[in-house]
């Protein structure tokens, strides 16, 4: 689907997912990546999506064809000329607990053959990025076209560092009112500690989970305000550190206020893609009302639709008026600090 313009842009990656959720159920080959459930995340509040990421020729068209087919424009992805290996497993044994290694052994635990398409698939944690080098699948501003250029809003999920510190600058220099990042955990690193400010300044909103923040910090322990602070700090109005099933906690550095944002208490079958569906409904929260607590309660909302089911696309499934309804609920619940 190629439209004339998009409110809202998400940047990131783009995988093919196979993976055990925490009962036992195995699935094979499903669209996943940061940029799919954080578009998922806005496209429950908002028409308008587009999506800009990069894949080689091996990514199966029919998973593009998914996110046209429910009106994500995918006009902004770049199909490059040679394969690049997107593939992405993990295995739960918990809802919490994540493994991404070994698949043989977690099929065996289930009682399950290996997947052919899993049969050469390394299993191990690749080399760190080479932060001052771009990849063929880095999203650099040339991937920026006329349509996403106009868009009213981006959000950039975790991807390649030289991705973040150059392409919000570009897109905010074209006239982005609302530039919104949630950190890549290859740079969320104290040997970083000089980089980061140049991602930071300028944006709207900084989102960083709890563990990316206090691995950045470590080995001095900060609170959660104290590491928001710091943060904001280094040049954004708003800071959201993403905590799990204990919700999220929001800084305005304009005005010094800092709040708790509960968790809906959804029915978890699968965690993947929380935070990411998070930062897509707080993006058009915050584009849609200006209230950066209402934005959080549309991220917690986004959020909690996701993780009730497997894969992206399970969320717009969802009844008409949950999302409204599940609003009312939590709004009483936020916490002034």
């Amino acid at each position: 689907m190629a439209g004339e313009q998009s409110d809202f842009v998400v940047l990131g990656r783009l995988q093919q997912d196979y993976f055990i959720t925490h009962d036992g159920h195995s699935h094979e080959g499903i669209l996943g990546g940061n940029a799919v459930y954080a578009a998922i995340g806005a496209k429950l509040w908002a028409d308008s999506i587009f999506i800009v990421s990069r894949v080689g020729s091996d990514f199966p068209e029919t998973l593009l064809n998914e996110l046209a087919d429910i009106g994500i424009d995918t006009s902004g992805i770049t199909v490059l000329p040679e394969p690049h290996d997107t593939r992405k497993f993990y295995a739960y044994s918990s809802l919490e607990e994540k493994i991404d290694t070994v698949p043989p052994a977690h099929y065996l635990r289930i009682n399950q053959p290996l997947p052919k398409d899993l049969i050469n698939y390394q299993g191990h944690t690749p080399p760190r990025e080479d932060l001052d080098v771009f990849n063929p699948l880095t999203i650099r501003p040339s991937d920026i076209r006329p349509t996403i250029a106009s868009a009213k809003c981006a959000h950039f999920s975790p991807t390649e560092y030289l991705t973040h510190v150059s392409v919000p600058l570009h897109l905010r220099q074209m006239g982005a009112r609302i530039i919104n990042l949630d950190p890549s955990d290859t740079y969320m690193e104290p040997d970083c500690r000089e980089k980061l400010p140049t991602i930071i300044s300028g944006l709207d909103a900084f989102l960083p989970s709890e563990e990316e923040a206090k691995s950045f910090f470590r080995p001095r322990e900060f609170d959660v305000w104290e590491m928001s602070e710091a943060f904001a700090e280094m040049g954004c109005q708003f800071v959201v550190i993403k905590c799990g099933a204990r919700g999220q906690t929001l800084l305005d550095r304009y005005s010094g206020r800092k709040w708790r944002i509960p968790a809906y208490p959804a029915r978890v079958y699968d965690v993947t893609g929380a935070g990411d569906s998070f930062c897509g409904g707080f993006l058009v929260g915050l584009m849609q009302t200006e209230d950066p607590v209402e934005a959080a309660l549309y991220g917690s909302v986004s959020a909690s639709v996701v993780i009730e089911g497997t894969g992206a696309l399970f969320a717009l499934d969802s009844l008409p008026g949950l999302l409204e309804a599940r609003l009312d609920v939590l709004r009483p619940q936020v916490k002034r600090v």
